[in-house]
């Protein structure tokens, strides 16, 4: 964190560049690309990848059951999936805008920090840093190893070990740290082939469901209203396991700074991947309702799975290779995006100023990724990773709405900001108004989680006073922290960014 100078809080609207200066020599002009920072090397395509590849992890494949056990109805239930993906979209359009009017990296992070000031912000950074974000990753590798070992271990009686289970889900997070500290290129193309895997799986499964479907087994469609329920807290829990489900779609807003001509291909990006999400979530539901009944479908812990037993025969090992394939993307998404929190928050000085660093060969965010990696490691042996994010399933609706109450908060406040992209300002209203519900309906369905969510956040007010709002810490210090930032820069061979000089 900022050792000297108290907050030392940018809240430029364009990438802030806090390292030296980078001069002529010998009066030769310095190119763009011997720069030390991060390049804009993310195309559309790329932006695409990484939206469609991190909403589409495991829970399409193995959590649908959920959604139809709170609904009771086939019909309810599809179009519970829909309502959650028309409410991502309305998001993610008002992403858009956000995106393109603070080009800042860092997502909800950036935006509050623009709209409410350095607290609000680091509070956010602070609760996504010590559990949000690992804890995240931790799961969807180890979801990875469970299913990747899926085809080994067939019998419900001989379930894969859990120590090769999170021995793996390690393998995988330490391989995918290499590939997002060796090239942001290389990343990216992670993200390309491993979304194309997984669409194709959710092709094969739509497919399949629909043919299905055409020779005439219907009966699981007839009455599709029939026994839906009619209890509030029921549909709303519903709609926290869909919108789960659809989760990523702001994840491109996290590396805005990489994306070539962001005020083009954020927007695009957006108005082409999460359309295409929904259509596939939906079509994916239907196959799956074609194949199985209700009362299949809410006993199955794996739909997927379930689904290609009864339609896929012999090739039924194909679905839990799927689901690995999904995850295993999911992870590298998390990555590439989640490390970028780090690195912006430390250059606003919120974390210590190593984590801001690059690398002076690969160009790639170093520290912050080999420290996302190793909090993610050290998550591994938990047994109760799941029930830590439930304690913060309430803090991603509280960030999301306090980012877009930033959005509404800086029309008033700033109405000259330049918008290339600007909704309607009812979109933004109803996606905040729908914000607070969840984060309402939080408390009174899980009081005790949301508290002990709320209580770790606070924790972060004295984690701020110390290391962001002193200024006038002892010379020892100072020196203990310098020292440490200088042994790590020689170690990794990593440098503060670097900006260009007219």
């Amino acid at each position: 964190m900022a050792s000297e100078g108290g907050d030392a809080v940018k809240t430029d609207f364009a990438p802030a560049s806090p390292g030296p200066d980078s001069k002529p020599a010998n009066g030769q002009p310095v190119s763009d690309s011997d720069l030390v920072r991060l390049k804009p090397k993310i195309s559309l395509f790329n932006g695409v990848t990484i939206i469609v590849g991190i909403i589409i992890g495991s829970g399409i494949f193995i959590s649908p059951q959920i959604v139809l056990g709170f609904t009771k109805s086939v019909g309810l239930s599809l179009l519970v999936w829909s309502a959650c993906g028309v409410f991502s979209m309305i998001g993610a359009l008002c992403y858009g805008e956000l995106g393109t009017m603070i080009t800042m990296s860092g997502g909800d992070y950036a935006y509050i920090l623009v709209a409410f000031g350095g607290l609000p912000a680091f509070l956010l950074l602070w609760v996504t840093v010590v559990i949000i974000r690992p804890t995240a990753q931790a799961v969807v590798a180890m979801t990875f190893a469970n299913y990747i070992l899926q085809p080994f271990f067939t019998s419900e009686d001989c379930p894969p070990p859990t120590s090769a289970v999170k021995l793996l889900a390690c393998c995988c997070v330490l391989i995918l740290t290499f590939v997002n500290c060796l090239s942001v290129k290389a990343a990216t193309r992670v993200q390309d082939v491993f979304t194309a895997s997984k669409v194709i799986a959710l092709l094969l499964i739509i497919v399949a469901g629909l043919v299905h479907l055409f020779l005439g087994n219907t009966e699981n469609f007839e009455n599709s209203f029939e026994g839906s329920t009619t209890s509030v807290g029921d549909i709303v829990l519903a709609l926290y396991s869909g919108l789960f489900a659809y989760g990523g779609w702001n994840y491109l807003n996290f590396v805005t700074e990489e994306l070539v001509n962001p005020y083009r291909n954020l927007p695009r990006a957006i108005v082409i991947s999460v359309p295409l999400v929904i259509v596939v979530y939906v079509l994916a539901n239907v196959a799956y309702f074609s194949a199985m009944s209700t009362a299949e479908l809410t006993a199955s812990k794996a739909v997927a799975v379930t689904f290609g037993f009864k339609l896929l025969g012999p090739m039924a090992w194909i679905m839990p290779v799927a689901v690995a394939l999904s995850t295993f993307g999911g992870v590298n998404g998390l990555l590439l995006t989640g490390s970028r929190i780090y690195f912006v928050g430390a250059r606003n000085g919120h974390l210590p100023e190593a984590l801001a660093m690059i690398s002076v060969r690969w160009k790639t965010p170093m520290p912050s990724l080999i420290l996302t990696c190793c909090l993610t490691l050290l998550y591994m042996p938990a047994q109760n990773i799941i029930q830590l994010i439930n304690y913060f399933s309430f803090v991603t609706w509280l960030a999301t709405g306090s980012a877009i109450a930033g959005q509404l908060f800086l029309r008033w406040k700033r109405p000259e900001m330049a918008r290339p992209v600007k909704v309607p300002i009812a979109l933004p209203i109803i996606f905040l108004i729908m914000c607070l519900f969840l984060v309402i309906m939080g408390f009174v369905a899980a009081p005790i989680d949301c508290l002990i969510g709320s209580a770790i956040i606070c924790t972060g007010f004295p984690v701020y006073f110390f290391g962001v709002y002193w200024t006038s810490k002892p010379d020892w210090l100072v020196n203990f922290i310098h020292n440490a930032t200088y042994k790590m820069q020689k170690f990794l061979v990593v440098v503060a960014e670097e900006k260009k000089l007219d």
